[in-house]
């Protein structure tokens, strides 16, 4: 049986549409005199924020632009500048985005309930969690454990800050744990780490929609934004799509079935 979850925070349990930090990358890239796209800042979410952004700098377009500004494309040095930018932007909007998104409260108290425990992830830092840890807290959310970048070998795509949560939690094998998120980071990180892998379409960075343009948007294409994403999320080794955080339970019974008859992620 499934003994333990693994959460995403950003854009899965909090956070609805991980904006955070999509106008702070925009912004310091901005800075810089490099104009970057909603698109382009939201690609590796879910990485550490500082490998995040270095995996921006290595886009073509934005390198190109480097290039016909500085003449050179971005080094280290470029990275740790846009870095020092971005914490303390981050760090000054951070409590204003620990909002549980819908059904997020429910779900933990139902999966508890179930005597499973949960442990989470993210691509923010220790010292970013304890502000964001804090608003959920007082909101209703807490998980079990938590284990950021900086306290593990390295980040998403990575398993080791899912290794680390399950020795907490005092779970093995890995396919007795379920990881959910939001983000093709996050799947990477769950099937690297041989856990049962399952992504979240409504509220997640890939879709990148506020609640309320959710609510406007028309149904035929809201339909066809959330299969774009749900296709982006399958290609990177979701074993499961779900529409909504709230019906992680009912993919666990199914997890449960499978395992029942020997099945493995």
């Amino acid at each position: 049986m499934i003994r333990a979850v693994m959460l995403d925070w950003a854009g899965t349990m909090v956070d609805f549409g991980c904006f955070a930090p999509l106008n702070v990358f925009v912004e310091v890239f901005g800075r810089k005199g490099v104009q970057v796209t909603v698109e382009e800042a939201r690609e590796p979410m879910g990485m550490l924020k500082r490998d995040h952004i270095a995996a921006m700098c290595q886009m073509e377009r934005i390198a190109e632009i480097w290039v016909g500004l500085y003449g050179r494309k971005p080094n280290e040095a470029d990275i740790d500048e846009l870095y020092a930018d971005f914490e303390p932007l981050l760090f000054s909007t951070l409590k204003d985005y620990a909002t549980p998104v819908p059904g997020a409260v429910e779900l933990a108290n139902r999966l508890r309930g179930q005597g499973i425990a949960i442990g989470s992830t993210t691509g923010y830092t220790r010292a970013m969690m304890d502000i964001v840890c804090k608003g959920a807290k007082e909101q209703g959310y807490e998980p079990d454990t938590l284990v950021t970048p900086n306290e593990a070998a390295a980040g998403r795509p990575y398993p080791w800050m899912i290794y680390r949560n399950a020795e907490m939690l005092g779970v093995y094998p890995m396919h007795h744990i379920v990881k959910a998120g939001d983000t093709v980071s996050d799947m990477l990180e769950g099937v690297n780490a041989g856990c049962w892998t399952v992504g979240v379409i409504v509220g997640s960075s890939e879709l990148g929609m506020t609640e309320a343009e959710v609510a406007a948007c028309g149904e035929s294409e809201l339909a066809a934004r959330k299969e774009a994403v749900a296709a982006r999320l399958q290609a990177a080794g979701a074993h499961y799509v779900i529409d909504r955080i709230g019906q992680l339970d009912d993919v666990i019974s199914h997890i449960n079935a499978r395992l029942g008859r020997g099945e493995r992620p």
